[in-house]
């Protein structure tokens, strides 16, 4: 089975080689390190603790395990590999020079040979649903700990990875520690045929969010300064085809509460000059964070065109809808907006974290809207009764309390590894 995988792998080098080249022909961020991706230049290191985090969402769910990991061991480097730009650039913003940064190679066996000499990890963290076989072959036969944290599968996932069983099986037997989100998860992966010896549920460490001690301060500071005295909503990590309905949406509001501001933020950096577009052609009023520039009276949309500032923007808002789910992109961080007591609204496709979004909508955290309509009802109702939307909030904010201690777990399975590769 692992033969015909790396023929496959070859097979696909070139359509993934254009397809990359393409992306850096329209995108210059993603033209940087672009060789790493193929195999060559990266960092030279000398046994690092290494973390995978696809992109933006991994990232922010992998932030404290990687403070908790520079404050247990401050004299390791860490490298932290994404797939995506985004992902690297919020890499950049949270950790800066503390860590070091490389994209994750495609999977041939060249490409992963040539990662492992240069890296030299001691141990592997990949977080959540990121199963390379070749990756994991290249730990399995190095003598690299490899543990999967805050790991997950999707109930519809499992039938797709059942067709290339084989292949999975001898993936999770190199003495993989699964450290799954819940006991479902936990039973999906043994039936791929992870070690019940190696597979523990832990929790999910998107719980253990850490706040900046002034977040909710600078907000209501940001607040005050641009668009004092009017009621606020935030349409957080948007995909093409959302703004649309998020726009319309605002604009049937707009007739009852005519001081309403909407707070509009994009989920990929890439599409910020689309959706600024889009207003433009709409001929509604707008500003965008860069403009720098006041939020006059007559302004009704608030765009969100930079990196990292969606939690400060939440802070300065009274409603937050999360995107990626009226489309069907699998839903966002509802952990977020939970975290500054907002009331949380999302739309139907929630996949991506489906157990967090069951839970907030049992524990009357959220909203779960089935079309633009719902949304617009919805919002409509939380302006109309702010002891609802108060009690929304609480709810959420509560369930991220109750749900926290999944990193110190994570930890107490993860130190002993590591002392025990780094002697």
């Amino acid at each position: 089975m692992r033969f015909f995988y790396n023929l496959l792998t070859y097979l696909l080098l070139l359509p993934y080689g254009l397809y990359w080249l393409f992306r850096a022909s329209i995108n210059k961020s993603y033209r940087r390190k672009l060789g790493q991706r193929f195999g060559i230049g990266f960092p030279d290191l000398d046994r690092c603790i290494w973390i995978h985090a696809v992109s933006v969402g991994e990232v922010v769910a992998a932030a404290p395990l990687i403070r908790a990991l520079i404050r247990r061991y401050p004299k390791q480097t860490l490298l932290v590999t994404t797939v995506t730009p985004t992902g690297a650039a919020r890499v950049e913003a949270l950790f800066g020079d503390s860590v070091k940064h490389s994209y994750i190679p495609f999977e041939t066996p060249f490409t992963v040979n040539h990662f492992f000499s240069s890296v030299n990890p001691l141990i592997s963290l990949i977080m959540e649903t990121e199963i390379w076989p070749n990756l994991y072959h290249g730990c399995g036969i190095r003598d690299i700990p490899l543990v999967l944290v805050s790991a997950r599968i999707s109930p519809k996932s499992v039938a797709g990875y059942r067709r290339l069983l084989p292949l999975f099986r001898e993936t999770l037997s190199h003495g993989i520690v699964i450290a799954a989100q819940s006991s479902a998860d936990a039973e999906r992966f043994l039936a791929l045929g992870a070690s019940p010896d190696r597979t523990q549920t832990i929790g999910n460490i998107k719980f253990d969010l850490e706040l900046q001690s002034d977040l909710v301060a600078r907000g209501t500071v940001l607040r005050r300064e641009l668009f004092p005295n009017r009621p606020v909503w935030i349409a957080a990590s948007t995909h093409d085809g959302e703004e649309k309905l998020v726009l319309d949406t605002h604009d049937k509001l707009k007739a009852e509460f005519p001081d309403l501001l909407l707070i509009l933020v994009p989920r990929h950096p890439e599409r910020f000059q689309i959706v600024r577009e889009l207003l433009e052609k709409r001929a509604t009023k707008f500003i965008a964070r860069t403009d720098e520039r006041a939020c006059e009276p007559d302004i009704r949309v608030f765009l969100g065109d930079t990196m990292g500032e969606v939690m400060l923007f939440c802070a300065a808002s009274d409603i937050a809808f999360v995107g990626g789910s009226l489309v069907p992109i699998g839903g966002h961080n509802l952990l977020e907006p939970a975290a500054v007591s907002l009331p949380i609204i999302t739309g139907p496709h929630v996949f991506n974290a489906q157990d967090i979004a069951d839970r907030f909508v049992a524990e009357l955290a959220c909203r779960m809207v089935g079309d633009a309509q719902e949304l617009e009802s919805t919002i409509r109702e939380l302006l109309r009764n702010p002891a609802v939307a108060q009690t929304l909030g609480k709810n959420g904010r509560r369930i991220l309390e109750k749900n926290r201690g999944a990193l110190a777990r994570l930890m107490g399975l993860v130190e002993p590894l590591i002392d025990t590769a780094d002697d």
